[in-house]
């Protein structure tokens, strides 16, 4: 399992990173791999229990790669954390299958309680150079997070978020003021039908009158 997830995670930066020659250049030359294969190994330990050799490994990691997973985060396959330097995930984060982290980036808490306390990404999700997502929630699949944005809330899947705190700016690809328009529209159109369907009620009881 551990060499498979190693081998989806070479894959993915192949496929995702055009300037990837070959798996073996990706394997031994990019820092996202290596943080990643450390980062599955103190993933074992500590899921063992074995709590201080899986930190022994992850800040030996961050060491090496200035990318800082703590051992309990949980990474799905095909992960491609590009560049990567400064990139900071939290011990109760998740990160779905196929996303893409970039340089910067932190998957953090918010207060100190214990449990739960880092973001919840789905599968493809794609954060941008610099983003903060800040809290136990979740983002839905295929969402984008802009560039230094700084995520608080829950995203829908399909969302584009930017700006500072960040919000919806794109659903399913459609800017959201043309989104919100397209619906206030249909629910105008919807409301005029049934003044239609009412009015034509009103004529025929009075048909029936006369």
């Amino acid at each position: 399992m551990f060499i498979k997830d190693i081998w989806f995670d070479v894959k993915a930066v192949q496929s995702r990173d055009p300037a990837a020659r070959n798996g073996l250049e990706v394997l031994l030359l990019y820092q996202g791999i290596h943080a990643l294969i450390w980062h599955r190994a103190a993933h074992w330990f500590y899921e063992r229990h074995m709590y201080f050799i899986a930190r022994l490994i992850s800040q030996t990691a961050r060491f090496f790669t200035q990318i800082e997973i703590h051992p309990g985060a949980k990474l799905g396959r095909g992960v491609l954390i590009d560049h990567g330097s400064g990139v900071v995930i939290g011990e109760t984060a998740v990160v779905g299958d196929f996303c893409t982290i970039y340089q910067g980036v932190t998957l953090g808490g918010v207060g100190n309680q214990k449990g739960k306390r880092h973001p919840t990404l789905g599968n493809y999700v794609t954060v941008g150079a610099g983003a903060k997502i800040l809290g136990a929630f979740e983002v839905g699949d295929h969402c984008t997070i802009a560039a230094n944005a700084v995520l608080l809330k829950p995203l829908e899947d399909n969302i584009t978020a930017a700006g500072v705190p960040a919000r919806a700016v794109k659903k399913d690809g459609v800017p959201v003021a043309k989104a919100e328009q397209a619906w206030a529209d249909a629910k105008a159109f919807r409301a005029a039908q049934q003044q239609i369907e009412e009015m034509r009620e009103d004529v025929e009881r009075l048909k029936e009158r006369l």
